[in-house]
């Protein structure tokens, strides 16, 4: 029992002519005491590792056996030093920014405003929802630098839709010098062809950034998740995951549960819908709302900051410039006016769950055709692709899972189950191939417009 006790929890030990930190002691059956510790010097820092005393030769480091050196450098040089670097590899306990506005940027004074609120609370979490244009991934990275200055940022997760991963991993290395490893569903397997079995693929990495569509497989990923631990979770336009029934919103509220620190991000984190933005609050505080439909912006006070360009402008001066809008009229040739009048007489029946979508998904068409006709026509297939695997359900075939990226409507769609009522499930069925047929004649028209054709 006296070598158990011989090293208490804290202490330094030499061992193997190297100095380490004892964290704990853990007696062992065949007598003696195991010492789990982690690495001091150079050569062993922060590696962890567990010494047997029975044998390993532990030497205790006691403070009062420090034996004093007179320094002879000229004005002290090599103390002055020796005490720069203690003070450096202090972590900082205050809300003072020291790293995050020396990154690669030209930084405004509005843009600490949402790293200081973070730092302010004891856990810092956070929406950052300025508008377009004002900087919200800078804001993100420069909390992010802080956080790792302050030792709570080893593990970082960030989550984003799959169009913005590649930004803001780039974002944030080339800024920052913060470096993500960026993993996807075959990622993640190939991490857990290298690891056993029972061991978390999670923590294979300790910086990843994932897209939101890769995570949100329930019946893959959930058991994992669950048990993963990570020092910060950012979710990048966060408004995707506002719905907490959707899976994108059921994977948000379970690592909002697995993280200390919380960054979420988006331009527009309100849909006019009061439930929306109390369930981003609720991932943020869980406490703060008791009621989602009725409560105030004092409920809610430094959980979120919000500016727009009007806000900041005596900040900023003359770096936002004015927009100069001149309209050019072009002649639309014949295959997109053909294009045009059959999107214009089109009729959808099941495009929306609330049977109130059309004329949003029609100008969300014609903004994508407008833009490229390619655009355009990916989503007229991958709306038809949708549509003829919900048909495939309703007969009774077998479907596989959505790929990566796709939308939830397959899995989450209520109208997929069979109906009892066969009355219903035929309209229901007339009503798919009605918007089949509709939507492949606008695939037919988009594909005609060739790169001659577009003006």
């Amino acid at each position: 029992m006296q070598e158990i006790t011989q090293f208490a929890p804290g202490s330094r030990v030499l061992v193997r002519d190297e100095e380490w930190l004892e964290k704990s002691t853990h007696p062992i059956s065949t007598g003696g005491a195991a010492l789990r510790v982690v690495g001091l010097s150079e050569l062993v820092r922060d590696h962890e590792a567990m010494f047997l005393t029975k044998l390993e030769q532990i030497q205790e480091l006691k403070p009062e056996e420090t034996e004093l050196v007179v320094d002879e450098s000229p004005q002290y040089r090599k103390t002055r030093l020796y005490l720069e670097s203690l003070l450096r590899r202090t972590p900082p306990t205050d809300t003072k920014i020291y790293l995050g506005h020396q990154a690669a940027i030209n930084h405004a004074r509005y843009q600490l405003e949402p790293v200081r609120m973070a730092l302010e609370a004891l856990r810092p979490r956070i929406l950052i929802a300025d508008g377009v244009g004002l900087g919200k991934t800078i804001e993100a990275g420069m909390l992010l630098t802080e956080l790792i200055k302050r030792g709570r940022g080893e593990r970082i997760l960030v989550v984003a839709i799959r169009s913005m991963l590649a930004q803001f991993q780039e974002e944030l290395w080339a800024r920052f010098a913060i470096p993500l490893v960026r993993l996807d569903s075959v990622g993640v397997q190939r991490v857990r062809a290298k690891i056993p079995s029972n061991k978390n693929p999670f923590y294979y990495f300790d910086r990843v950034i994932v897209s939101v569509d890769t995570l949100k497989n329930d019946a893959q990923y959930r058991h994992y998740l669950e048990q993963t631990h990570w020092d910060v979770i950012v979710i990048d336009e966060c408004h995707n995951v506002a719905n907490i029934s959707s899976q994108r919103g059921r994977l948000a509220s379970l690592l909002a549960r697995t993280c200390d620190s919380l960054i979420l991000t988006s331009a527009t984190p309100h849909n006019g819908k009061p439930e929306s933005f109390a369930n981003l609050m609720n991932m943020l505080e869980p406490t703060a709302i008791a009621d989602n439909t009725d409560y105030h912006a004092e409920d809610i006070q430094g959980l979120f900051v919000r500016r727009f360009k009007k806000d900041i402008e005596d900040e900023v001066g003359d770096q936002f410039s004015d927009r100069d809008v001149d309209l050019v009229r072009l002649e639309a040739s014949v295959a997109e006016e053909a294009f045009f009048d059959q999107l214009a007489e089109a009729k959808f029946h099941t495009l929306d769950r609330r049977r109130s979508g059309d004329e949003l998904y029609r100008v969300g068409l014609l903004k994508g055709f407008l833009s490229s006709p390619d655009a355009c026509l990916q989503t007229l297939r991958g709306r038809i692709r949708r549509i003829e695997n919900r048909l495939a359900k309703l007969n009774g075939e077998n479907v596989e899972e959505g790929t990566e990226g796709e939308e939830d409507e397959i899995q989450e769609d209520p109208q997929l189950d069979l109906f009892q009522d066969a009355d219903k499930k035929q309209a229901l069925i007339t009503e798919l191939e009605a918007d089949h047929l509709a939507l492949s004649e606008l695939a037919f028209l988009a594909a005609d417009v060739d790169s001659s054709d577009f003006s």
